[in-house]
């Protein structure tokens, strides 16, 4: 897992996150760690299958066209020749 050091972190940064920490029943440095993943978390993401649902709703899709859409290729692979 990687490591990372802050330098220069003023003195009263350092003590509100230790603040902010103890309300939260952690370490600094948990605080921290969550403090990052909360800030590098995409917003709003929506998944694949959901974004497909909202085009199928938006071209009003048929009840047997979105049959089709969940039948599956039985089929045996292919290998794919990559030269």
């Amino acid at each position: 897992m990687a490591m990372l050091t802050i330098r220069n972190l003023p003195d009263e940064v350092h003590r509100a996150l230790r603040m902010r920490a103890a309300q939260h029943g952690r370490s600094t440095e948990a605080e921290v760690r969550a403090l990052l993943e909360e800030a590098v978390k995409p917003q709003g993401r929506l998944k694949l299958g959901s974004r497909l649902a909202d085009i199928g709703r938006k071209i009003k899709l048929t009840n047997e066209e979105v049959a089709l859409i969940h039948q599956r290729d039985k089929s045996a692979p292919r290998l794919v020749d990559l030269e």
